[in-house]
């Protein structure tokens, strides 16, 4: 068995060299079990040193010139050789008792894909409000947060990957598909919950509560619209961090 961990990056000199370090923590669960492990890193037409520093910390670097996640994540999945892949964004901090659990996932063989709940390294009661919300919705729906998922690496080639007409909310509409290739498949998407991922509240804190707010209504009322406009989605896109 070989795992690949894919992390798309843009701008991200700050925190890639301690996720990357992280993440090698975590990997330990698949050594154990004596799976091979990757780490590709793809640098999403990053400004600064994001490349660089993954290159010196031992990661495969690819480079994509389109600065959108979804296709970050499709061109990093290009490159992984793994018969799993596992995405983690470039803020975020798996564990490796989280590893462990997803190992024992894929051994179970009823799994296809699936995702973990959410733990936010800071921010006020409301911030950490809304992660309990959406890990509630992404337990009950079975909805999987983009900042971890694992999926086996031939359905998501199947299902041509994330949407690249999406520059945000491509992990849902992911998720829709690949229920549906699970119930072909005899399979499920499960969501882990033992060992929440810890990931960044940083945009809570970068962008006021009037913008989220306003990405919020505009999704609900021109969803399609809202989600294929780079500029709408500037939270994710306008290099702030």
């Amino acid at each position: 068995m070989k795992v690949s961990i894919v992390i798309p990056a843009f701008n991200e000199e700050k925190l890639i060299g301690e996720t990357l370090r992280r993440i090698q923590d975590a990997i330990v669960a698949f050594k154990e079990r004596q799976w091979q492990t990757e780490i590709v890193v793809c640098d999403n037409n990053s400004t600064d040193r994001t490349g660089e520093l993954a290159r010196q910390a031992g990661a495969s670097v690819v480079f994509e010139p389109v600065n959108q996640i979804g296709r970050a994540r499709n061109s990093g999945a290009r490159a992984a050789s793994g018969d799993w892949l596992i995405f983690v964004d470039a803020d975020s901090h798996p564990s490796r008792e989280l590893f462990a659990e997803v190992a024992d996932t894929i051994t179970s063989g009823k799994v296809l894909a699936g995702g973990c709940t959410v733990k936010l390294d800071g921010g006020s009661f409301w911030v950490h409000r809304v992660a309990g919300l959406w890990n509630t919705a992404s337990r009950t729906l079975h909805l999987l947060a983009g900042s971890f998922i694992f999926c086996d690496a031939s359905a998501f080639r199947e299902l041509g990957g994330f949407d690249e007409k999406l520059y945000a909310s491509e992990e849902i509409e992911l998720t829709k598909r690949l229920k549906r290739l699970a119930k072909v498949r005899g399979k499920k998407i499960v969501i882990l919950h033992r060992y929440p991922l810890i990931t960044s509240a940083r945009k809570m804190h970068l962008y006021s509560r009037g913008e989220h707010v306003r990405f919020l209504f505009k999704t609900i009322f021109n969803w399609r619209g809202t989600l294929t406009n780079r500029d709408a989605c500037h939270t994710w896109y306008d290099g702030r961090r």
